[in-house]
């Protein structure tokens, strides 16, 4: 087996490269469906819930089974499962592109996501054993958190770029040529790794894993279109007794999935729960400012995508600040500096919607893309670095599940929370006559059925730029809760600290 100090220097960075292509690939597909919404409606006619479905099934996959997938890389080695699960997503993607209905979509989304995890576990773990140098690795998961940021961002322009010429299908099926490239190139410079003695995979480990991740989610889904009833009381109590018993189960395997005494460590926890909160704000505000950009502000799809650009490029900026900010303010002040910085930015899009031009929207965007970079690189470092090298497919899988439940609930939680905004704020005058009921479903929804410029358009249209003000703020209290959570857990010890 060829190992990393073997590699040389040119080979290390060329297979930085391939699997930074994976996860921007990954990144990519988690957003670019954002700006085929309005497309989407119009063909396929899905309601509000099987709207957000689409948009977040993909990541409750993921995140349902990256712990189990992480466990399996260091077993059957990394750059086997990362190169079979590559030509799955590939596959995959076709079936999503010829979708028939709403409900052929959100199963293709599925397959997806579980292509999908067996793809993410395995890039960042390599790269764990690639670069054993501290120096090194820390940089390296720079690029590959800018690309995770920076894809997330990327998702909606190349979404645009697709649509201005193609029907909504072409989103996915852009991944195909670029799964061939991955699979072709990366068989030939990627190294295999695994853990020697990487004990029993157990099953029902796995099985509690998802059985936790799953229910806890729809619960929040659920409750948002019935409200707190049976279904949303019974998902809670399902999720919850199910991580009870995973957890009680990794403290008696001499081989745990998860080694949960690393969560006893309040830096690791710290870290853990920045990650989430980042990718939280960034994929929620993303889905609906897509949204916001062609239905209210009239954008088409490649100049909505281009109007979130900012975001992207400010997260792929922040590799090149990233070891300033360590120096200077330690890993837990410069956290909580990037998480802040994030925050600024949400509540400048709180205050620019509906009176703004869309240049200040972009300029609100810089912050938070810059903010959530620098946030998201340390936070992975830090758990990454917290096990040896042999188990780093279980330690990535910790952080990847948090950054692919941040994207799942971001888009849940925030997407539920426009929507019920929306539909509270929706008082439409006796004058304007009867609305159609898919008025009431979504912005989306509404204006399929009437014309945007109309007296319900406009109010509906009115109603969304409120919704859209409050979940900012709202995305933007829980970035300021998580950056006083990492200023307090994840330890600030700097170069000058070092030296003395």
């Amino acid at each position: 087996m060829t190992t990393s100090t073997s590699l040389t220097p040119t080979r290390r960075w060329a297979a930085l490269g391939v699997l930074v292509g994976a996860m921007l690939l990954l990144a990519i597909d988690g957003t670019v469906l954002y700006l085929a919404v309005p497309s989407l409606t119009r063909d396929l006619a899905p309601s509000a819930t099987q709207i957000l479905w689409i948009g977040d099934i993909y990541s409750f996959a993921l995140a349902g089974l990256l712990v189990t997938m992480g466990t399996l890389a260091d077993r059957v080695g990394r750059k086997r499962l990362l190169l079979g699960g590559a030509t799955a997503f590939g596959l995959a993607s076709l079936l999503a592109a010829f979708a028939p209905s709403a409900e052929a979509l959100i199963a293709a989304r599925l397959l997806l996501g579980v292509a999908g995890a067996t793809i993410m576990p395995s890039t960042l773990s390599i790269i764990r054993s690639l670069f054993p140098d501290q120096a090194e690795r820390t940089r390296a998961i720079a690029i590959w958190s800018g690309a995770s940021a920076g894809g997330i961002a990327l998702g909606p322009l190349v979404g645009g770029a697709l649509l201005e010429r193609f029907w909504w299908g072409s989103v996915f099926l852009i991944n195909v040529p670029v799964v061939l490239v991955l699979v072709i190139v990366g068989s030939r410079l990627i190294p295999e790794s695994r853990d020697p003695d990487p004990g029993r995979f157990d099953l029902w480990s796995s099985a509690l894993s998802m059985a936790t991740v799953v229910p806890l989610v729809y619960a929040v889904k659920h409750a948002v279109g019935s409200g707190l009833d049976v279904v949303t009381l019974g998902c809670l109590l399902a999720g919850t007794l199910a991580g009870v018993l995973f957890v009680r189960r990794q403290r008696v395997l001499t081989s745990p999935m998860i080694d949960v005494e690393l969560f006893r460590n309040p830096a690791f926890s710290g870290a853990v729960t920045a990650n989430f909160v980042s990718i939280f704000a960034l994929a929620g505000l993303l889905f609906f400012f897509s949204q916001y950009l062609q239905l209210d502000q009239g954008l088409g799809p490649f100049a909505a995508g281009l109007a979130e650009l900012p975001a992207s490029l400010a997260s792929l900026a922040a590799a090149g600040v990233v070891g300033v900010s360590l120096a200077r303010l330690g890993a837990g002040r410069a956290v909580a500096v990037g998480l802040l910085t994030a925050a600024v930015g949400l509540v400048m899009i709180a205050l620019s919607v509906g009176d703004h031009s869309v240049l200040w929207l972009c300029a609100a965007l810089v912050p938070i893309g810059l903010g959530i970079g620098l946030a998201l690189t340390l936070t992975v470092d830090a758990v990454v670095t917290a096990v040896q090298p042999d188990k780093a497919g279980s330690a990535s899988a910790v952080s990847e599940t948090a950054y692919e439940l941040g994207v799942a609930t971001g888009i849940a939680i925030l997407g539920s929370v426009m929507t019920l905004v929306y539909r509270a704020s929706l008082d439409l005058p006796d004058a304007v006559g009867a609305a159609p009921p898919a008025v009431r479903d979504s912005l989306a929804a509404a204006l399929t059925t009437v014309p945007a410029d109309s007296a319900i358009g406009v109010h509906a249209r009115d109603a969304f730029t409120q919704a859209i003000q409050t979940t900012s703020l709202v995305a933007a209290a829980i970035t300021v809760l998580a950056a006083v959570v990492a200023w307090r857990t994840i330890p600030s010890r700097t170069a000058d600290d070092a030296s003395a």
